[in-house]
């Protein structure tokens, strides 16, 4: 009753900022879990061709996709929203190819952590641009999901510095997109022609690595279209604008903190539907990384609120 009547008095705006937010997180939350369920069929793909191939073709037909189906959102497209749009796919592609080609130098489980550390990347790129405190939870939070995703990986392996050093590029530039998403978001750009925009861009600059290296081939067989189609509607063209609109309710550090979760659902989802072994170290690291999402949701909201002005 305490805690019902003491809400009572929160102001509107603020209620309304409140559940924004929350489902700002929600939606994180869905697509994390989104990508950590198709991380199986992605890896199915890369078997089959290129991953540069792959790449191009997922996000030139999401780009596509969302161009017709929004043509008239795309009349809203400023030079400035242009601009930023270029500046989410310069990162967003970075951070794909780095990853790559990483992986050709480094191992599976390495790639995994490093890549998961934008986690603590983040909150630190964002203090350092903004100089804004984000408070000890988030940081705790970061912290406690980073050792997660050591866990998770299998402890890391032998480190070398050219696999290793690009999966750190990957991690920062996946921290940029972020920061730069947010940024984008909430000088009031549409979303939808933000989306169109980062993503034709990662289609070309994917399709122009694809020809260069002469891996530009043509899917095969029924089963690799429907996976490419699958991927380029639901974890592309659906994901990405899921992911720029709640930005603009939900703090960099805590979007992070949700897209860190990633590998657990993959974990989780690949014991479950493919019969993988998780393991004690990968159970441990996937309940540290859940239980830092929690953390940073409820901790926030365990505080009393404060008394009312007497009068």
């Amino acid at each position: 009753m305490w805690r019902v009547c003491a809400q009572s008095h929160v102001p509107g705006p603020q209620r309304i900022q409140v559940k924004s937010s929350r489902s700002a997180e929600l939606a994180l939350l869905g697509i994390t879990s989104v990508w950590g369920l198709t991380f199986v069929v992605v890896q199915d793909a890369v078997e089959q061709m290129p991953v540069t191939a792959y790449l191009a073709y997922r996000f030139v037909a999401a780009a596509l996709l969302l161009a017709v189906v929004f043509r008239k959102r795309l009349t809203l497209l400023t030079k400035a929203a242009f601009r930023q749009g270029l500046w989410m796919g310069v990162f967003l592609a970075a951070g794909y190819l780095f990853q790559t080609y990483g992986l050709e130098a480094t191992s599976a489980s390495n790639a995994g952590f490093i890549t998961g550390l934008f986690v603590v990347i983040t909150p630190l790129m964002a203090w350092g641009l903004n100089r804004q405190s984000i408070g000890w939870v988030p940081w705790a939070a970061a912290g406690v999901s980073a050792i997660g995703l050591f866990l998770l990986s299998g402890g890391g392996s032998t480190f070398t510095f050219r696999g290793d050093g690009l999966e750190l590029l990957c991690a920062i530039a996946f921290s940029a997109h972020i920061i730069a998403t947010s940024r984008g978001v909430k000088a009031g750009h549409d979303v939808i022609a933000l989306v169109v925009v980062q993503l034709t861009l990662v289609g070309v600059v994917c399709t122009a690595m694809a020809v260069a290296e002469g891996d530009l081939v043509m899917p095969h067989g029924a089963g690799l279209w429907a996976n490419l189609a699958l991927t380029s509607l639901i974890t592309t063209a659906l994901a990405f604008v899921v992911q720029t609109w709640a930005q603009k309710h939900a703090a960099p550090d805590r979007t992070a903190l949700i897209l860190a979760g990633e590998p657990a659902f993959a974990g989780l989802f690949g014991w479950w539907l493919a019969g993988d072994r998780l393991g004690l170290q990968g159970w441990i690291g996937a309940a540290l990384i859940f239980g830092a999402i929690l953390a940073v949701e409820t901790i926030p909201r365990l505080r009393p609120p404060r008394p009312l002005p007497e009068g």
